[in-house]
């Protein structure tokens, strides 16, 4: 069969990857793609953010089967777009990706379906939120309501600095467009976790869980970004912990957007704070994660194309998706300045030759471009060097001395992905 991947990251040089993989693939399309994504897929040019670009793609290609990648192709319903032309997609509706593409939705949406969550307030005017305030001790969570990848937290040391984070959200000067809406949110502690399920409209079952490092400096310091590297192992969660997710999470999430009439179908991210009064929901993301996927995928023995299936057909409940014992690893190689300005068109050397693939380790390619023949950076996040092993450290070896192999001018990665204790769920 002919599939067709929407976007152009490392999530996406993943799902490549795993489609390349299944014996149930005769080719594979993507859209735009970059650098790496080229050695795998054939790849066209679209605007990720052009539904009428997107939908003329799947009309002159005729896939058997879009998965759409990211969040900004789900936020303008091209997924409802491709089922009303009686295409085959994966991915959720408009309505349904609202659990990502709104926090003022989100939010509520779990208040009215006893899903746990922080505290919060919704704010449309800077007034709204110095009153709001008073209500919140310190450090407080301010967050963009709308789609920000993954920058559109602030955590506040004080009330003030919570009133100029949302005034320049309000202005646009934080996120480059102006938000009309912000949540304050109460700050939790813990330890983060990662619970992915596959879901398909009425049933859903977990597919794994991974934790992420958000900070650009290592000790989890600094700015929040993207996501400078993640890991999976078999004991990030122990089984009563992962139930009790899937159950109280993601199945009640499934069963609350069935009956407020937005059936959800794909994968449902739930980011998971661990805290002293147990698991909370800090955000939904409707979509397969970043950098979680590149580790994630490494360890699913199951065809993903069988993931795909059920999710649409409806048949998640007869899937049992097997992964890979061990452990899984993702770490980030980011252009300088990043999360900031940073600079692209950076030659990148000492990647391993495309016609000698390794299943233990792999280069998923988030940031790159071709350009004159030279495979160069074209992104904050440029590398996402992958790698698994029967167990955490060895896992880390495998993908630091790949790492350690490659560079580009201004090229920074954490040196201490996966330094967290693990295991404790």
């Amino acid at each position: 069969m002919k599939v067709l991947v929407i976007g152009g990251g490392g999530r996406e040089h993943a799902l490549v990857w795993a489609l390349h993989k299944s014996p149930q693939v005769t080719e594979v399309i993507c859209a735009p793609g970059n650098g790496g994504i080229a050695q795998l897929a054939r790849c066209v040019p679209v605007d990720p953010g052009s539904l009428h670009e997107m939908v003329n793609i799947v009309a002159v290609e005729q896939p058997a089967l879009t998965v759409v990648g990211p969040e900004l192709p789900l936020s303008v319903g091209l997924v409802d777009e491709l089922i009303k032309r009686g295409h085959r997609v994966f991915g959720p509706t408009q309505a349904a990706a609202r659990l990502e593409t709104s926090k003022a939705f989100s939010k509520e949406f779990m208040q009215r379906n006893a899903i746990p969550t922080a505290a919060y307030a919704l704010c449309t005017t800077l007034d709204e939120v110095r009153e709001e305030l008073s209500r919140f001790t310190v450090p407080v969570v301010v967050k963009a309501s709308g789609l920000a990848a993954g920058k559109g937290v602030v955590i506040c040391n004080t009330h003030l600095q919570a009133e100029e984070a949302a005034a320049q959200m309000f202005s646009g000067v934080l996120l480059g467009a102006p938000e009309t809406e912000v949540v304050l949110e109460e700050f939790l502690t813990g330890e983060e976790l990662s619970f992915f399920a596959l879901c398909d409209g009425a049933h859903a079952i977990e597919i794994a869980s991974a934790q992420d490092h958000k900070r650009i400096g290592e000790g989890d310091t600094g700015p929040n970004t993207g996501g400078m590297g993640a890991y999976s192992t078999d004991g990030i969660a122990t089984p009563a912990m992962r139930h009790w997710l899937l159950r109280n999470v993601a199945q009640k999430t499934v069963d609350g957007m069935r009956s407020e009439g937005a059936p959800f179908k794909g994968v449902l991210f739930c980011g998971i704070m661990m805290t002293p009064r147990g698991p909370m929901v800090l955000e939904f993301n409707t979509r397969f994660g970043d950098p979680e996927t590149e580790a994630i995928l490494l360890r699913l023995e199951t065809d993903i194309i069988d993931l795909f299936n059920a999710s649409i057909d409806g048949t998640v409940n007869q899937l049992a998706i097997k992964m890979r014992p061990g452990a899984s690893v993702s770490i980030i190689a980011a252009s300088a300045g990043y999360p900031g300005k940073y600079a692209s068109g950076r030659p990148i050397t000492g990647l391993p030759a495309a016609d000698q693939p390794n299943e233990d380790v792999v280069v998923f390619h988030a940031g790159t471009a071709i350009k004159d023949g030279q495979l160069v950076t074209a992104g904050g996040r440029v590398l996402a060097v992958s790698a698994v092993a029967p167990d955490l450290q060895s896992a880390l070896d495998k993908a630091y001395a790949e790492l350690a192999k490659m560079s580009f001018e201004g090229m920074q990665f954490r040196r201490d992905i996966g330094h967290r204790t693990h295991g404790k769920f």
